[in-house]
């Protein structure tokens, strides 16, 4: 018997969700930070036992959006919403903002399992905690609710066997060996973008867009050659910094990580352009991979 299914990872911005996928899947695949809308894209996983395929969905954190990009990322969320076997809800237990009505209007409605988990479950007490559940078994009644902290891989190692019992007898979806649905472009990109919101604040990170022009292999050697596309040329100078000194860091801690992911060594060139307004243009965002 053989159990295959998709399980998408929904809920608000830096409630957690892409630690959460690296936890499951033991390798990074999504980016983190503490930074809002750090994800973009969805982004699927393949976790893979003998008996058992897991394709997780990652994707944007739900929010209200304000321009053509977000726009975009909402559109991942919602086809997310149209596919899975069951869904990973993930709540922050620290975030005092009001629940997303829009996950749980369709939650509730989707007829597929949820298993409700509350993060963060190291920075409240018991008290706190009973009273979260009290509130989120109203909210969603079919939901089978967890505590857990995807950080410090409190409770995660339940995760697993729980989805197993979850999912549905099934052929695989894809090849065993294959770890995830994106290119190998696409990490450097989301690498790269990882270390701007890391070294930069304000709007500087989400001004920004990735393209990696260049990928080629030779004598055990990853030669990458990549665009950072800002909105303005302001900040195409802040991105830059005194002496180059700003993106030659953003070069330096990307090449480590890309090393890691890829087990090889890196040359990476980065360049900086000015495409004006890009968040808000049909045309940009569909090139840039926001269909």
């Amino acid at each position: 018997m053989h159990k295959s299914g998709f399980v998408n990872i929904v809920g608000k911005p830096n409630a957690g969700k892409s630690t959460l996928l690296n936890q499951l899947m033991g390798e990074k695949l999504a980016i983190v930070t503490q930074k809002a809308q750090t994800t973009r894209h969805r982004i699927f996983g393949i976790y893979n036992e003998e008996d058992l395929q897991i394709v997780f969905s990652d994707t944007p954190g739900v929010l209200d959006p304000k321009y053509g990009l977000q726009e975009k990322m909402m559109d991942f969320v919602k086809d997310s919403l149209q596919d899975a076997d069951v869904f990973l809800f993930i709540v922050d237990v620290t975030d005092k903002a009001e629940p997303s009505e829009f996950l749980i209007e369709k939650l509730n409605k989707i007829p597929v399992p949820v298993l409700l988990l509350l993060n963060k479950v190291d920075k409240t007490n018991q008290e706190g905690l009973e009273k979260l559940v009290e509130e989120w078994h109203n909210r969603i009644p079919k939901a089978e609710i967890l505590p857990i902290s995807a950080l410090n891989a409190f409770n995660t190692d339940v995760i697993l066997p729980k989805l197993k019992s979850m999912l549905p007898e099934s052929p695989p979806y894809y090849d065993k060996d294959q770890f995830t649905d994106k290119p190998e472009r696409f990490f450097v990109n989301e690498t790269i973008r990882e270390k701007i919101l890391l070294n930069y604040e304000k709007e500087i990170p989400y001004s920004v867009e990735v393209v990696t022009e260049q990928f080629k292999e030779k004598e055990g050697i990853i030669f990458i050659d990549s665009i950072i596309y800002v909105e303005r040329d302001t900040q195409k100078g802040i991105i830059i910094g005194h002496k180059g000194e700003a993106i030659k860091k953003v070069g330096t801690e990307s090449r480590i990580d890309l090393e890691k992911f890829f087990d090889k060594k890196i040359h990476l060139n980065l360049f900086v352009k000015v495409k004006k307004d890009w968040r808000k243009n049909d045309r940009d965002l569909k090139n840039f991979g926001y269909r």
